[in-house]
């Protein structure tokens, strides 16, 4: 059963380049409730342990070195279908295939720069949510 909640995190990208505003106003506009939100900034430790399904892949140090370099927007978002709705609004993690009016085709600057994160899943969502809050019962 599809929950109504999903966890996005803006990327260090996109809050460096200015984007916060435009892309909370997407979400908010796309019909998100913005149930948490909060701006931080991951250790390299927290970004290990938040990627660390992908620790063995090749692109896992530059993740974790780029996911820590610079402060992020982390928030719980509540929607119906929230999870692949969110999916849908942000687009392809390629920004050069992601469709047109996507949160990636406007203001990611290349793959591994794709601007905002969101969760694949109902029970990621839950997780990645807890990691950044601590409320699992909200889930």
């Amino acid at each position: 059963m599809a929950t109504n909640r999903t966890f996005t995190m803006i990327k260090p990208d996109a809050v460096k380049n200015g984007h916060i505003g435009n892309i909370l106003a997407m979400i908010t506009n796309a019909g998100y409730r913005i149930v948490s939100l909060k701006l931080t900034q991951l250790s390299v430790k927290d970004a290990e342990n938040f990627y660390a399904i992908h620790a063995e892949r090749s692109f896992f140090g530059e993740l974790v070195e780029f996911m820590s370099s610079g402060p992020i927007v982390a928030a719980i978002l509540e929607k119906e279908n929230a999870v692949d709705d969110f999916r849908t609004l942000i687009g392809a993690t390629n920004p050069n295939e992601a469709a047109d009016g996507t949160i990636r085709k406007m203001y990611a600057t290349s793959l591994g720069e794709n601007a905002v994160h969101g969760s694949d899943s109902d029970a990621n969502a839950a997780i990645e949510g807890a990691f950044h809050f601590a409320i699992r019962e909200q889930f």
